[in-house]
């Protein structure tokens, strides 16, 4: 799979690249922040898409969700490893240019104000990275064995929601905030990721269930206390992220009916 890795390392930067003077030439005077983002933006939907495609496919070619095999299980997480290790530069350039076009560097070295920056805004999201890279991709190379491809491609469905959530920032970016547009996306964004990163857990359990005979409520405790952990460390996040979306809903929506009312 050293051909896949070497893939990912040239596509993903190849395509931030690409977006970045696509962007430059189609929004002039722009920030060079505004092009790292969107370009970035791009790129995450472009990953979420093939990743969700090739997760369903891996779900619907797995008969057994335990012992069946499907090659895109291993083989996309060849590609995550490249993609975390861009997006996470990514993010750190992001940051080197929002201090640079704010110029709020006072003094204080480039690196340092941009990794302040960094750790401030998403450090969240960095430990996500970070932890996907050192704990997840190798169990799901090197230990799980020749066992759990349809749980592999049930998480690569979760990424179904990157590209509205990809969009609604652009919106934001491009203060279309208040559109229709904006709206519709962020029901959207709601819908898919309580679809695809909520009610994914329950569902994966349902499919052991389902197919050992054990009703769902009793599933936890028929599986290694190992699996329940795991399960419960990729889901925490997504409850809060969730919780979070969640209130910028509520914000939205509210203050579209206020506007509405004067």
């Amino acid at each position: 799979m050293w051909h896949v890795l070497l893939a990912g390392f040239l596509f993903f930067p190849a395509l931030y690249q690409l977006c970045n003077r696509c962007a430059r030439r189609a929004l002039p005077g722009w920030l060079e922040a505004d092009y790292s983002l969107i370009s970035s933006r791009i790129v995450s939907s472009i990953h979420g898409i093939i990743a969700a495609v090739c997760g369903i496919i891996v779900i619907t070619s797995c008969k057994d969700v335990k012992y069946s095999r499907h090659w895109l299980a291993t083989a996309y997480i060849w590609v995550i490893i490249p993609y975390m290790m861009y997006d996470t530069y990514v993010m750190y350039i992001r940051h080197w240019y929002k201090c640079k076009d704010s110029k709020v560097l006072n003094g204080k070295h480039h690196f340092t104000a941009a990794m302040n920056s960094l750790l401030r805004k998403d450090f969240l999201m960095l430990v996500h990275h970070i932890s996907i890279l050192t704990i997840l991709v190798p169990i799901a190379l090197f230990i799980r064995g020749d066992i759990g491809d349809f749980y592999v491609g049930c998480l690569l469905v979760a990424e179904m929601s990157t590209p509205f959530v990809s969009l609604g920032k652009v919106l934001i970016q491009m203060n279309l905030q208040k559109s229709l547009l904006h709206k519709v996306n962020g029901a959207l964004i709601l819908l898919t990721f309580f679809a695809c990163r909520i009610l994914l857990f329950p569902f994966m359990y349902h499919a052991y269930g389902k197919q050992f005979g054990i009703p769902l409520y009793k599933v936890p405790f028929n599986i290694p206390l190992h699996c329940n952990i795991t399960m419960a460390t990729i889901m925490a996040p997504q409850i809060y992220w969730f919780s979070l979306i969640c209130r910028k809903a509520v914000r939205l929506y509210s203050n579209s009916t206020s506007s509405k009312d004067r």
